[in-house]
Formats: structure tokens, C-alpha cells, sequence
């Protein structure tokens, strides 16, 4: 039976969605106060964005800063957890000889500006294989911190990783590098909306992550923390008017800069204070109830597949959130062969079967990973379905 709150969204009810983890899905209520703004921009685009963007700007970042449990001078608004991590690493005054880590795990488009600011800088890119399967987060913290050098800078950890579906252990890698000089940049892109986040307690250097995810707010709605003490080093990718704009107080560069990068639409980010409302009011628990609610269905989907197919859990409960992955029979060998070109079975279950969900290859060809997502308009009739359609596939 599927999901009573699937009336929320306007997918497609054709479409069996289980791919909420790559670009989410914003419900109706959010995308009519996108629409709202949108009209209001165009009725008078000047007074928009010359008069009044500024202080919707702040109003935007201050409910998206309690949700996180930030300080609104530490949040800025990018229009994607990439071009948070790309603005920090283009940012960093690195030399030649210097190390920045990263795990095997890491989203791909992220590790290759970790790539290309390396061949620039001269920096050195130390990828650390984690243990996979993986038993505990000890494991985790342990592998990664046997990499730490006195030559090492930063570390680029995902808090939830995408082709894998891990929740590492953050709070302890933060705390272990803070101890040893390194500075850590989290791609959180997955975890607003996912799972609960502090960011005061944290005490990342910097965390950047997507509103447009599990937070359910339009496409391009996204941000970046940086600790207060590193504000001044961080530029957006796009210098403007905020470089040089008169302030009686310089501290407020940082947020200058980033909140004005030229004209676009930012009725996205400003959309975020009603993607949070609406969603908190699907459920009588609200943001709590729905990532237990998400996580569970997650956990219990994985159970099922995994004793259904007579696979092996490849890390423990403890270690999901809202995604899931289960290891599928290798390719062959006509198969999926890079990170952007889609695995044969997934273009067919959604052209045969009508349903949406990724196949990856990872680590590499011929090795494949099927992640599930699970969000309220969800049911776990939909996992049946993609089960039965998977079984055929495999005939």
C-alpha cells in the first residue's frame, strides 16, 4: 500500500521513487512559496534584489542556522554542498609538499576538485582505504588516523558517504584531527533533513551541506559553515560586488561576499524556512519522528533484501541513515563503465519496472552497489516491488 503522505510531492505516482538521496524531492508546500517569491521578484526585480534580498537573505539563514544549531555568522548559502567544498579547497593557502586527506569513499565530484587544487597548489592527495565491509566506527577512526602526518592539512571526509551509504563517525575524526593541527572539511551534503546536527558541538573548521536533500527545499539550496576563526581566508568561487563593499564592521565580509555572487535566482535558498515547516507538519513527531521514521524504513528494507538475496550486512545498523546500499551480482562485462554512464539494470528497472533507484559501480567495474532511500512518501511495498524486479532482471 503506498504511503498516505506521497500527497505531499508532486511525483510522478506512476513512478515507484526510491532515489530520494540523489537530488531529494521538495513538497508542494515549499515549491508554492518558491513560485510566491518568484512572482514577487519579477513584479519588481530591482526592489528584490537590490532592497529586500539582503535581509530575506538573513531571515532564511537564521532558521536554517537553529535547525543546525549554528551561529548565523558562520552559515553562508552556496547552491550546493560541491561548490561549498570547492569554495573552501580553491580558498586554502596550501604549498607544495602539503597533505590533504581523503577516503576511498569520497563522492566523486568532490575528489576530483580535491585533484585539480592539488595539481595546482602542489599539494599531495592521500586517499585512505577504509575497511569495507566494515565492522564498528572504531575502524574507521583508526584506519584514518594512522594516515595523519605532520605534513597533513585537511581532511575531506563525507559524513555520509554517497556510493556506499556510511555514516562515519565525525564527531570522533573532528576531534582527533582538532587534536593534531588538522583541519577538517565535512561534506555533509546528504545529512540535513537525515539525521540530526550540531554544529556547535561538532567544531568542524568546515561543514558544508544541502537543504535541497533530506531538508526538502527547492533545487539549489544549500550551505556552508566555516569556524569563525577561518572566515577571513574563505572567498566564494565567484568574487563580487561584497569584495570591496563599504562595512562598519569587517567581520561581516564573509557573509558579504558569499550572500551576493552576481544576479541568479535565490528564491531557493530563501524557500528553506517552509521546506522545514512543511515537512515538521507531515508527522505529529515532526524533524525527529521523520528521521526516525526514514532511517528505520532504511535499516528494515536492507534486512529485507539482505535475507531475502542471503547476503552479508557490509556495516552495521549503527552506521546508516536514510540510505541504504546492498552488494548486487557483478556486472558483465558489457556493463557500467564509469561513475556517470548508468548500470544497465537501473536504466531497465526504470524502463520496464517504472522505478527509480541507483546502481553504482564501486569500488570499480565490474562490482556494483544498489542504494536504496527512504523518505516519508515512501512505503515498504515499494521495496517488494523493487525486490521482484531485481529477482527478474537476474533470470
Amino acid at each position: 500500500m503506498p504511503s498516505t503522505l506521497a500527497a505531499h510531492w508532486t511525483l510522478d505516482p506512476a513512478i515507484n521513487y526510491l532515489n530520494h538521496g540523489s537530488f531529494g524531492a521538495c513538497p508542494r508546500v515549499a515549491l508554492a512559496s518558491q513560485r510566491a517569491l518568484q512572482d514577487r521578484l519579477e513584479r519588481s526585480p530591482v526592489k528584490f534584489l537590490d532592497r529586500e534580498l539582503p535581509d530575506l537573505m538573513r531571515l532564511a539563514t537564521a532558521r536554517l542556522a537553529n535547525f543546525l544549531n549554528a551561529d548565523p555568522q558562520d552559515i553562508v548559502p552556496v547552491a550546493n554542498a560541491t561548490s561549498g567544498v570547492n569554495a573552501v579547497l580553491w580558498s586554502l593557502p596550501l604549498e607544495p609538499g602539503d597533505e590533504l586527506l581523503v577516503t576511498d569513499h569520497a563522492y566523486n565530484a568532490c575528489r576530483n576538485a580535491l585533484d585539480r587544487v592539488a595539481e595546482v597548489s602542489g599539494a599531495v592527495v592521500e586517499v585512505v582505504t577504509l575497511p569495507w565491509p566494515v565492522g564498528n566506527e572504531e575502524e574507521i577512526v583508526a584506519r584514518l588516523m594512522e594516515r595523519v602526518t605532520a605534513r597533513t592539512v585537511l581532511a575531506l571526509i563525507d559524513h555520509v558517504t554517497s556510493a556506499t551509504a556510511l555514516v562515519l563517525p565525525v564527531e570522533r575524526l573532528v576531534q582527533e584531527l582538532n587534536a593534531r593541527g588538522v583541519e577538517s572539511l565535512i561534506d555533509g551534503a546528504h545529512v540535513p533533513g537525515m539525521l540530526p546536527l550540531d554544529l556547535r558541538r561538532l567544531g568542524a573548521s568546515f561543514y558544508t551541506g544541502n537543504a535541497h536533500k533530506w531538508l526538502c527545499a527547492p533545487k539549489g539550496a544549500a550551505f556552508l559553515y566555516v569556524a569563525r576563526d577561518l572566515q577571513s581566508q574563505i572567498r566564494p568561487l565567484v568574487v563580487s560586488h561584497g569584495a570591496n563593499k563599504p562595512l562598519s564592521d569587517e567581520s561581516q565580509r564573509f557573509l558579504t561576499e558569499f550572500e551576493w555572487t552576481g544576479t541568479h535566482d535565490p528564491t531557493a535558498y530563501l524557500s528553506i524556512p517552509a521546506a522545514i515547516d512543511a515537512m515538521a507538519a507531515m508527522v505529529p513527531g515532526g524533524w525527529p519522528e521523520i528521521m526516525q521514521r526514514n532511517r528505520q524504513l532504511a535499516i528494515d528494507t536492507r534486512r529485507m533484501l539482505l535475507k531475502r538475496w542471503d547476503l552479508p550486512e557490509l556495516c552495521p545498523d549503527s552506521m546508516l541513515g536514510s540510505i541504504a546500499t546492498v552488494q548486487l551480482a557483478d556486472a558483465a562485462p558489457d556493463g557500467r563503465t564509469s561513475f556517470l554512464q548508468p548500470d544497465p539494470w537501473q536504466q531497465c528497472l526504470f524502463d520496464e519496472h517504472q522505478i527509480e533507484v541507483p546502481i553504482f559501480s564501486w569500488p570499480a567495474p565490474p562490482k556494483r552497489m544498489l542504494r536504496i532511500s527512504a523518505q516519508l512518501y515512501n512505503a515498504p511495498s515499494d521495496y517488494e516491488n523493487l525486490a521482484e524486479a531485481i529477482e527478474s532482471l537476474a533470470r
